[in-house]
């Protein structure tokens, strides 16, 4: 097994339990501006919607097609039409309500912690995300995973987004390191394991539904405890 000195892991989807934060938001914000009044017939449709939109959207973003305040803009009225509902029947704030419950949630996937416990010491451990600065350090925060990382690296902060080698780049001048030393650890095999691919680091996909990929990562696993037979 090769030695590294740094660890890079992605947040979303890898750590941070992204979906399960985000139902129960969504669940909660359908109950509270009673959405089925706005012709939203069922909280179901409104969570599918939701993931059909906001997809696309960090698609385009990802890719340079949008940028965040416009993401942030257009999400929910996207989302109100996608459901059957009324766009301009929208309550205000509901947006910056969405992104503080979700921000503030504190579900994280199994063994997140324990393997960020096992791995502290051995290596210097950092994130690279394609988030936006403050609701990835209230992600961080809530779920107590705030305290584990020397750096985090976000596409807001570099202007790259994954899987642009130039935010890689960023973190390994910032490290004063060479991609020889590093290991990138995310389940997103466009942004996490290409975009490491083209910095020339090593990576492990985390892949807990067992999906088909084209690509051929470094190393694969299906939960995070596998980590500690790699590390």
């Amino acid at each position: 097994m090769k030695k590294y000195k740094h660890l890079f892991f992605d947040l979303d989807h890898t750590l941070w339990d992204y979906d399960r934060n985000v139902s129960e938001s969504l669940s909660e914000l359908y109950e509270i501006y009673s959405l089925v009044e706005m012709g939203i017939p069922s909280f179901e449709k409104f969570f599918e919607s939701f993931h059909a939109v906001n997809f696309q959207l960090w698609d385009w973003y990802n890719v340079g097609k949008i940028d965040k305040d416009n993401l942030r803009k257009e999400r929910f009225p996207r989302i109100f039409s996608h459901a059957g509902g009324v766009a301009e029947a929208i309550p205000a704030g509901f947006e910056e309500d969405f992104m503080h419950r979700t921000s503030s949630k504190p579900h994280v996937f199994p063994y997140s912690k324990e393997i960020l416990e096992y791995l502290r010491g051995k290596y210097r451990i950092h994130v690279i995300t394609n988030g936006f600065n403050e609701s990835q350090a209230k992600k961080m925060k809530s779920s107590g995973l705030d305290g584990y990382f020397e750096l985090v690296v976000t596409s807001e902060t570099t202007g790259h987004k994954k899987p642009d080698p130039r935010i890689f780049h960023y973190a390994l001048e910032t490290l004063q390191t060479s991609s020889d030393d590093c290991l990138m650890i995310g389940d997103n095999p466009d942004s996490d394991i290409l975009g490491a691919q083209r910095a020339e680091i090593d990576q492990v996909f985390f892949n807990p539904d067992g999906k088909e990929i084209s690509l051929k990562p470094t190393y694969e696993i299906k939960h995070l405890k596998e980590l500690e037979s790699l590390l």
